[in-house]
């Protein structure tokens, strides 16, 4: 069975970091693509960046330059390194894979940039 949990949302100030975690079991994590996506209050969820099993990845306009993500299949986890964070970052973060044509997501972590 796939699990997917995520970790490291909180409360940070606009300008603040954080680093969010997903860890992944009932796979072969190395050989799947992952993905991070959000979505604000009121909104539909949009993808914010994905990383192919060969760690190529691929961002948001909106977060370029900002985040980072990065996968360590030694530990199943995949990464999402947010920096320069602003109140439009507001979010609950979601980590998402997809085996064969199932799509499995994460329950989310939430992610509040407030001053």
């Amino acid at each position: 069975q796939v699990q997917l949990v995520e970790s490291g949302g909180g409360l940070v100030q606009p300008g603040g970091s954080l680093r969010l975690s997903c860890a992944a079991s009932g796979i072969i994590f190395s050989a799947y693509a992952m993905g991070w996506y959000r979505q604000a209050p009121g909104k539909q969820r949009e993808l914010v960046a994905t990383i192919t099993s060969g760690s190529s990845t691929n961002y948001a306009d909106s977060v370029k330059g900002r985040f980072t993500i990065s996968r360590d299949n030694a530990k199943n986890t995949v990464y999402l390194q947010m920096n320069s964070l602003q109140p439009e970052d507001t979010a609950v973060y979601y980590c998402r894979t997809v085996l064969r044509v199932v799509v499995y997501w994460g329950k989310g972590t939430l992610v509040t940039v407030s001053s």
